[in-house]
């Protein structure tokens, strides 16, 4: 049942990111789903629903791509964590292009349904997070600010390369200037988050 729950999920974030906000419906979600007709608003009652659950599934799947981040080879200098950054946005707007529209595209559904901000707010709240320990391994005297100032940052090139994009798109060289003036060199890391 939970299965076939996140298999709904997963089509309703591919129909939001590839085909937008208006061609998000049952219909569209149970096609893309391959699921029968019907399966969506079986879990679904109506389309602030689904686009809660969009929200919450969303937020599980960061949660897990954080947590398996953190269990890899964890960044142990600045240029390390660049090139990781580097990755993320690389993958954001490349194979998880879809998911990282949705994200964007639900961003601009809250300003219509000011209800759908709590929950991304915690969404992003828990990334800040994430990242503000991040920020602290590597020295920031600063480190929430740090984050916010990078995942601003982030945002900004990620939407402009999902809206107009460029072939050649090489976000590195940004990513490591950003992080080197947030944080220079550190002598030496503090124990890892």
């Amino acid at each position: 049942m939970a299965r076939r729950r996140d298999q709904v999920l997963d089509a309703a974030i591919e129909v939001l990111g590839t085909e937008g906000p208006r061609r998000l419906t049952y219909q569209a979600v149970d096609a893309a789903a391959g699921v029968p007709s019907g399966t969506t608003s079986n879990y679904f009652r109506n389309r602030a629903a689904l686009i809660d659950g969009i929200v919450g599934h969303l937020e599980a799947l960061e949660r897990h791509d954080w947590e398996e981040f953190a269990r890899q080879a964890a960044p142990s200098d600045v240029p390390e964590l660049a090139d990781a950054v580097t990755r993320f946005v690389r993958c954001a707007t490349g194979p998880e292009r879809a998911r990282t529209a949705a994200r964007y595209a639900l961003r601009l559904e809250a300003s219509a349904r000011p209800g759908l901000r709590p929950a991304l707010a915690k969404e992003r709240a828990a990334v800040v997070g994430w990242g503000t320990e991040w920020m602290r391994h590597f020295g920031s005297p600063t480190p929430r600010r740090h984050c916010e100032i990078l995942f601003d940052y982030l945002d900004g090139i990620t939407f402009r390369q999902l809206s107009f994009p460029v072939e050649s798109f090489d976000p590195g060289p940004g990513v490591t200037e950003l992080l080197t003036r947030l944080l220079g060199e550190p002598a030496e890391p503090t124990a890892a988050p």
